[in-house]
């Protein structure tokens, strides 16, 4: 089918139609910039969400626990799903959007210029059926004055008192009208003709043509649309693959997630080394009670001058465990001694192995000086040897400082590990006597799980063990006094509880384990951290000096 001979007479038919196919098609085209839109928002809002639920804290930092490695895997497989929805949005917009608004351009232009010739062709028709018209008209008015001029004469012929000068003019008019009449005639012929012919080319060939034309441009309009749909298609298949493989990651790293494993972090995480308390012993306070002669058979034999052991007498003491309390919070110390014994030989360890490897690049780098430093020599146009030697003393400077901190910490690391071996060895024959107090080496340097107090937890002392704790049976003369600027829960064996701001005795110095020895005001002897208190000794012993 054809529109030039099929639609020859819808030429404002066919100009509406077009149009509609031009606004279809630039409504198609707004359809699909609304669809890259909503993929570059979608694309934004999850990267959005990955940058929001990424870890803000250092890699070494993160978590290790199976389920968040797996979480953060799928997190940048989801950031990578979000880059393919960008990618979308990209080639739509550029292959499918793009496209279609520079066809577009293109077509109303080409549909204009059909329609100017078709209008052009049908004025001209126009003009010509005018001519036409304009010469059939004089005709006409020609035809009738001739007759009119014809009656005339005839009138005045057949009149006997009409002239011979009358009737000769009205002869001339007659013959005047009939030569005009002839030529309006003849004109109207011509322009009859004319038409004709033009009107023949008009619907046979020039409307046939520019219609023609017109089908073609919606013909390839609608191929257009059909190739730009396949686009549309094709955009999303191409990143089927890789979103597949974003898919298939976090299906993976869902299989990943490993309870035991997660169970095993925890115990490496917060062991802290410490063995579980020993049973405490029976304090039997009846001893001094007179017994009569039946009961004496039944009790435990007096002893004679008896006295309570002081090691006994401190357990009367608070005696509670910050097992399931709340630690107040330690500094990091140095020697990180502040941790538990696992995690501190753990720390130290890695330590140890970060310095090692420090190390080794300063001496790779001293070698490289070195080798340069000897191609120098040999070659001296390459450079000069001396401007070498400060880089390698600085290099050997910092070998030097990192041997000496290797050696610290692995000094630690031994006196840790040599701790915690002896602890393991003599478990099975430890008593009350010579149990370590928890507060001594506990994680993060927990006294209390007083929670009023947790704001007031000043520095702790280093973790060491009480060889003699309280083996005399006569009570120590004072050395001094001290005032207590914190409050000490005193929850393990051997330890004192003490009020902040109260005045205490004080028994026996610091020996460099962070603990000095006080009696209170109610003769009860214990341990208190050196820090937790503000000593002043007595002039007659040690000098007036003031630890705080």
């Amino acid at each position: 089918m054809s529109w030039g001979t099929d639609l020859w007479d819808q030429f404002e038919n066919l100009d509406k139609h077009t149009q509609w196919g031009i606004d279809f098609l630039e409504r198609y085209a707004k359809f699909v910039k609304e669809r890259l839109e909503i993929e570059q928002v979608y694309a934004k809002q999850l990267r959005g969400l990955v940058k929001k639920y990424c870890p803000k804290r250092p890699k070494e930092d993160e978590p290790r626990f199976t389920s968040c490695v797996s979480f953060y895997s799928i997190l940048n497989e989801l950031n990578d799903y979000a880059g393919q929805r960008e990618v979308v949005a990209e080639e739509m917009g550029h292959n499918v959007y793009g496209e279609l608004m520079r066809y577009s351009q293109d077509l109303k232009a080409e549909r204009k210029h059909h329609l100017q010739e078709g209008r052009k062709t049908q004025q001209f028709l126009d003009q010509c059926w005018k001519h036409m018209d304009n010469s059939k008209k004089k005709f006409e008015r020609e035809c009738k004055e001739a007759e009119k001029s014809q009656m005339v004469y005839d009138r005045l012929d057949n009149d006997i008192n009409a002239t011979k000068s009358e009737v000769e003019k009205a002869k001339s008019q007659l013959y005047l009208r009939q030569h005009m009449a002839e030529e309006s005639k003849n004109e109207y012929a011509a322009q009859l003709q004319n038409f004709n012919a033009e009107q023949w080319k008009h619907f046979n060939v020039a409307i046939p043509q520019i219609f023609k034309n017109l089908q073609d441009m919606d013909e390839r309009r609608t191929v257009k649309l059909g190739e730009t749909y396949r686009s549309f298609a094709e955009v999303e298949r191409r990143v089927i693959p890789i979103v597949s493989k974003c898919l298939e990651g976090m299906v993976t790293a869902a299989k990943n997630v490993d309870e035991r494993r997660d169970s095993g972090i925890v115990v490496e995480s917060f062991k802290s080394g410490f063995e579980p308390p020993v049973d405490f012993p029976f304090e039997d306070f009846s001893q001094n009670i007179q017994r009569t002669g039946s009961d004496s058979t039944i009790g435990t034999p007096k002893t004679e001058g008896s006295k309570p052991d002081p090691k006994h007498a401190i357990s009367r003491t608070k005696n509670k465990l910050w097992l399931f309390g709340k630690k107040p919070k330690a500094p990091t110390l140095e020697d990180l001694s502040h941790l538990p014994p696992e995690q501190r030989r753990k720390k130290l360890q890695q330590r140890v192995d970060e310095l090692n490897k420090e190390l080794q690049k300063e001496m790779d780098q001293r070698d490289a000086l070195n080798k340069m430093k000897d191609v120098y020599e040999k070659n001296p146009q390459m450079g000069d040897p001396g401007s070498l030697q400060p880089k390698i003393s600085e290099t050997i400077c910092n070998m030097e400082k990192l041997r000496s901190e290797i050696h610290k910490n692995e000094s630690w690391l031994a006196e840790v590990e040599g701790k915690h071996g002896s602890r393991v060895e003599r478990r099975p024959s430890a008593d009350v006597n010579h149990h370590t107090p928890h507060g001594r080496e506990s994680p993060e340097g927990s006294y209390t799980d007083d929670h009023s107090q947790e704001h007031r937890s000043p520095p702790q002392p280093d973790p060491h063990e009480f060889d003699d704790e309280f083996d005399d049976d006569d009570p120590l003369p004072a050395i001094g006094h001290c005032k207590a600027l914190y409050s000490f829960d005193g929850s393990n064996e051997g330890t004192l509880v003490m009020n902040e701001n109260e005045v205490l005795y004080v028994i026996e110095e610091d020996k460099g384990d962070g603990w000095t020895r006080v009696r209170n005001n109610s003769g009860v002897e214990g341990y208190v951290p050196t820090s937790y208190v503000e000593i002043t000794l007595e002039k007659n012993s040690k000098g007036a000096v003031t630890y705080i």
